[in-house]
Protein backbone atom coordinates (compact mmCIF):
# COMPACT_ATOMS: atom_id res chain seq x y z
CA UNK A 1 0.00 0.00 0.00
CA UNK A 2 1.35 3.40 -0.91
CA UNK A 3 1.66 6.14 1.65
CA UNK A 4 -0.85 8.96 1.64
CA UNK A 5 0.32 12.16 -0.10
CA UNK A 6 0.89 13.87 3.24
CA UNK A 7 3.07 10.98 4.46
CA UNK A 8 5.01 10.52 1.23
CA UNK A 9 6.41 14.07 1.35
CA UNK A 10 7.77 13.70 4.88
CA UNK A 11 11.28 12.37 4.77
CA UNK A 12 13.39 11.93 7.86
CA UNK A 13 16.99 13.05 7.45
CA UNK A 14 19.13 12.08 10.40
CA UNK A 15 22.77 12.16 11.35
CA UNK A 16 24.27 8.79 12.20
CA UNK A 17 27.42 6.85 11.46
CA UNK A 18 27.24 4.09 8.84
CA UNK A 19 30.50 2.16 8.85
CA UNK A 20 30.14 0.48 5.44
CA UNK A 21 29.88 3.84 3.70
CA UNK A 22 32.72 5.23 5.84
CA UNK A 23 34.92 2.30 4.83
CA UNK A 24 34.00 2.81 1.17
CA UNK A 25 34.90 6.51 1.58
CA UNK A 26 38.35 5.66 2.94
CA UNK A 27 39.00 3.10 0.20
CA UNK A 28 37.82 5.40 -2.58
CA UNK A 29 39.89 8.26 -1.17
CA UNK A 30 42.98 6.04 -1.13
CA UNK A 31 42.26 5.03 -4.72
CA UNK A 32 41.84 8.68 -5.76
CA UNK A 33 45.16 9.58 -4.10
CA UNK A 34 46.88 6.70 -5.91
CA UNK A 35 45.41 7.85 -9.21
CA UNK A 36 46.53 11.44 -8.56
CA UNK A 37 50.06 10.45 -7.55
CA UNK A 38 50.87 7.52 -9.80
CA UNK A 39 48.65 7.55 -12.89
CA UNK A 40 49.59 10.01 -15.61
CA UNK A 41 47.58 8.93 -18.62
CA UNK A 42 44.78 10.31 -20.77
CA UNK A 43 41.98 8.00 -19.64
CA UNK A 44 42.11 6.84 -16.02
CA UNK A 45 43.30 10.02 -14.35
CA UNK A 46 40.99 12.50 -16.08
CA UNK A 47 37.88 10.34 -16.45
CA UNK A 48 37.96 7.60 -13.83
CA UNK A 49 39.11 10.10 -11.21
CA UNK A 50 36.07 12.33 -11.79
CA UNK A 51 33.75 9.33 -12.07
CA UNK A 52 35.00 8.04 -8.71
CA UNK A 53 34.93 11.51 -7.13
CA UNK A 54 31.14 11.64 -7.24
CA UNK A 55 30.90 8.15 -5.75
CA UNK A 56 33.42 9.13 -3.05
CA UNK A 57 31.39 12.22 -2.12
CA UNK A 58 28.21 10.15 -2.04
CA UNK A 59 29.78 7.60 0.31
CA UNK A 60 31.17 10.39 2.51
CA UNK A 61 27.76 12.03 2.90
CA UNK A 62 25.97 8.69 3.26
CA UNK A 63 28.39 7.64 6.02
CA UNK A 64 26.98 10.35 8.29
CA UNK A 65 23.56 11.31 6.86
CA UNK A 66 20.56 9.01 6.63
CA UNK A 67 18.42 10.29 3.78
CA UNK A 68 16.94 8.88 0.58
CA UNK A 69 19.57 7.80 -1.95
CA UNK A 70 18.05 10.04 -4.60
CA UNK A 71 18.31 13.11 -2.38
CA UNK A 72 21.96 12.47 -1.52
CA UNK A 73 22.82 11.59 -5.13
CA UNK A 74 21.21 14.80 -6.42
CA UNK A 75 22.97 16.91 -3.77
CA UNK A 76 26.36 15.36 -4.52
CA UNK A 77 25.86 15.76 -8.26
CA UNK A 78 24.82 19.40 -7.80
CA UNK A 79 27.94 20.00 -5.69
CA UNK A 80 30.12 18.37 -8.36
CA UNK A 81 28.54 20.55 -11.04
CA UNK A 82 29.06 23.64 -8.85
CA UNK A 83 32.76 22.84 -8.48
CA UNK A 84 33.05 22.46 -12.25
CA UNK A 85 31.14 25.72 -12.76
CA UNK A 86 33.61 27.44 -10.43
CA UNK A 87 36.35 26.28 -12.80
CA UNK A 88 34.46 27.61 -15.81
CA UNK A 89 34.12 31.03 -14.16
CA UNK A 90 37.71 30.99 -12.80
CA UNK A 91 36.51 31.41 -9.23
CA UNK A 92 39.94 30.77 -7.72
CA UNK A 93 41.45 33.60 -9.77
CA UNK A 94 38.65 35.96 -8.75
CA UNK A 95 39.27 35.09 -5.10
CA UNK A 96 43.04 35.39 -5.48
CA UNK A 97 43.49 31.71 -4.59
CA UNK A 98 44.93 30.49 -7.90
CA UNK A 99 48.32 29.80 -6.24
CA UNK A 100 46.79 28.03 -3.23
CA UNK A 101 47.64 24.35 -3.74
CA UNK A 102 44.83 23.04 -1.50
CA UNK A 103 42.24 25.20 -3.27
CA UNK A 104 43.50 23.95 -6.65
CA UNK A 105 43.26 20.33 -5.47
CA UNK A 106 39.72 20.76 -4.11
CA UNK A 107 38.32 22.96 -6.88
CA UNK A 108 40.51 21.96 -9.81
CA UNK A 109 41.92 24.45 -12.23
CA UNK A 110 40.18 24.14 -15.58
CA UNK A 111 36.72 23.36 -16.88
CA UNK A 112 36.02 20.27 -18.98
CA UNK A 113 32.62 19.23 -20.35
CA UNK A 114 33.75 15.63 -20.05
CA UNK A 115 34.06 16.09 -16.28
CA UNK A 116 30.32 16.80 -16.11
CA UNK A 117 29.68 13.57 -18.00
CA UNK A 118 31.97 11.62 -15.65
CA UNK A 119 30.22 13.08 -12.58
CA UNK A 120 26.82 12.22 -14.06
CA UNK A 121 27.84 8.64 -14.86
CA UNK A 122 29.21 8.20 -11.33
CA UNK A 123 25.94 9.48 -9.88
CA UNK A 124 23.89 7.21 -12.14
CA UNK A 125 25.96 4.20 -11.08
CA UNK A 126 25.60 4.87 -7.37
CA UNK A 127 21.87 5.59 -7.68
CA UNK A 128 21.35 2.38 -9.69
CA UNK A 129 23.28 0.35 -7.11
CA UNK A 130 21.22 1.86 -4.28
CA UNK A 131 17.97 1.11 -6.09
CA UNK A 132 19.04 -2.50 -6.71
CA UNK A 133 20.03 -2.86 -3.04
CA UNK A 134 16.65 -1.48 -1.98
CA UNK A 135 14.79 -3.92 -4.22
CA UNK A 136 16.81 -6.86 -2.92
CA UNK A 137 16.34 -5.87 0.71
CA UNK A 138 12.62 -5.16 0.38
CA UNK A 139 11.60 -8.42 -1.27
CA UNK A 140 8.99 -10.26 0.70
CA UNK A 141 9.04 -14.05 1.14
CA UNK A 142 6.54 -14.40 -1.72
CA UNK A 143 8.84 -12.45 -4.07
CA UNK A 144 6.91 -9.20 -4.10
CA UNK A 145 8.59 -5.85 -3.66
CA UNK A 146 7.16 -3.31 -1.27
CA UNK A 147 6.71 -0.44 -3.73
CA UNK A 148 6.23 2.22 -1.06
CA UNK A 149 9.87 1.87 0.07
CA UNK A 150 11.65 1.89 -3.30
CA UNK A 151 12.09 5.65 -3.53
CA UNK A 152 14.77 5.89 -0.84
Amino acid sequence: MLNSPSQSHRTLHTIGFQKNYALATVLLFALEVCIALFVHDRIIRPYAGDFLATILLYCLVRSVVTAPAGVITAAVLAFSYAVEASQYFHLLAHLGWQKNKLARIVFGNHFEWSDLLAYTLGALLIFTIEQLKARRILRTPNGLVKADRLNN
